[in-house]
């Protein structure tokens, strides 16, 4: 299975998925290309790190959304990768049809809270202020409607008294560091 990751961060995410790749852990699949909206994103310099291609796409012309000619250049770049799954991993832009038809089915992303709770931006604070017990982590197909696509699989977090906001994202962090690697592992298992 050929892994294609956008990111627009530091690449916590990606480096999870990467280091399970250097174990052994991520069963058939195999990371080919890493892109990024920024071009000054710590994911880009996990490419040379792991031995993996990674390289900056020119988003624009859109601040938040993947439309126009910063959509074709990354559809473009990433259809030249020929790959099974797209693994948004922090990747801060809201995706449009073009790009969702071009990848159709084969698009997931990770999003930091127990959907279909907390969707969008800051799930983890939104859990933490809303004082819920427990919350998480989800991976999902990527869909028009924001962090609404068929769940693949979760993972709980407990939110103990005395949690802070930063205790809580740790925990999270810590979450989905190991749910995305398994996720893909077992998705790549499941390819004919």
């Amino acid at each position: 299975m050929r892994i294609v990751i956008l990111g627009s961060g530091r690449g916590s995410n990606a480096e999870a998925i990467l280091l399970a790749q250097q174990a052994g852990r991520l069963g058939r699949a195999r990371v080919v290309q890493i892109f990024s909206d920024k071009p000054a994103a710590g994911i880009l310099a996990l490419g040379p790190r792991f031995g993996v291609p990674a390289q900056f796409v020119d988003p624009a012309p859109f601040k938040t959304k993947l439309e126009g000619e910063g959509e074709a250049r990354f559809i473009a770049a990433i259809r030249a990768c020929a790959p099974d799954l797209v693994v948004l991993a922090g990747f801060m832009r809201v995706l449009k049809p073009g790009f969702l038809d071009a990848f159709a089915g084969k698009i997931i992303n990770l999003h930091p809270s127990l959907l279909p709770q907390f969707p969008g931006l800051d799930g983890i604070g939104q859990a933490f202020r809303a004082g819920v017990k427990v919350t998480g982590c989800t991976v999902h197909y990527v869909t028009l409607e924001v962090d609404a696509g068929k769940i693949i699989e979760q993972a709980p977090v407990p939110v103990v008294p005395g949690e802070t906001l930063e205790t809580l994202t740790a925990k999270v962090h810590a979450a989905e560091h190991a749910l995305l690697p398994a996720v893909i592992a077992r998705l790549s298992e499941a390819m004919p």
